[in-house]
């Protein structure tokens, strides 16, 4: 029978590890230090790896060439009369470059489309701001004020164009219509007879003729439908203008003519 105090002492290499002494090495306040730092600069590289990627990320969210795409995309949209997708891109492009004149002015256009005078009349007053002698811009906004019926305005715009551009046949229309609109019928014509000497178009010469039509000056108004007409041979509702003031003349065939003329057109 073995001797269980036998059992209980080690033996070979085992009581040699048993009876070696453990060895510590001493930690110095330097040694301290010097770990404290190390994990000091490894924060401080990883905190300025996230500011450079940051950095990156925000440079290629605001970079203007996005801007640009935003813009560009918003115009192909305003061709497929797509308007309220267009000025969520028009949006995003001013985000981006918050002094985009041109998408101002074209999601005040989107807003006209969409019969919001109210938003269409304040970016194109933001594109007044951003450009001052920007003359076609103020009557833009005039022709907003127009359709809003608001007149001294829409004349207040025609008059600010006019004196940034004394040749803008557009804002002599505008000044006309609202002045027609007023019942000051002859500074009206003035203004579209200065009109058609600029932009001797369909829209000024109809516009005129029209006038001439309240003033009861039928030959005249005659006159200038034959000229709009001769712009465009097509549009019935110029036929049918010009056959009441044939008529007012006394001119019955020709009237009954003019009428025929716009009825067929119309497909009636």
């Amino acid at each position: 029978m073995s001797d269980p105090q036998s059992r209980s002492e080690p033996s070979g290499k085992h009581a040699a590890a048993a009876s070696k002494p453990l060895i510590m090495i001493p930690v110095t306040a330097e040694d301290v230090a010097r770990l404290q730092r190390r994990r000091l600069l490894k924060w401080l590289a990883g905190a300025l790896i996230a500011l450079l990627v940051a950095a990156i990320i925000y440079k290629r969210v605001t970079d203007p060439r996005n801007a640009r795409e935003a813009f560009d995309a918003g115009m192909r949209l305003m061709k497929t009369t797509r308007y309220d997708q267009a000025i969520l891109n028009f949006n995003r492009a001013i985000d981006l470059v918050p002094d985009y004149t041109e998408a101002y002015r074209m999601r005040g256009r989107a807003y006209v489309e969409q019969s919001d005078p109210a938003m269409a009349i304040r970016d194109f007053s933001r594109v007044s701001e951003l450009q001052p002698r920007d003359a076609a811009i103020l009557a833009e906004r005039g022709f907003v004020h127009l359709d809003q019926k608001d007149y001294p305005a829409a004349i207040a715009d025609a008059d600010g164009a006019l004196a940034l551009n004394p040749k803008l046949g557009r804002a002599y229309n505008l000044r006309a219509s609202a002045r027609r609109s007023t019942g000051d019928l002859r500074r009206a014509i003035e203004d579209f007879t200065q009109a058609i000497a600029l932009e001797p178009n369909l829209d000024n010469y109809f516009q005129r003729a029209s006038t001439y039509q309240k003033l009861g000056e039928h030959k005249l108004a005659v006159a200038d439908f034959d000229q709009a007409l001769a712009e465009d041979p097509q549009e019935p509702h110029i036929y049918y203008a010009r056959a009441q003031s044939r008529a007012a003349l006394g001119d019955t065939a020709g009237a009954q003519a003019d009428l025929l003329a716009g009825r067929k057109i119309d497909g009636f």
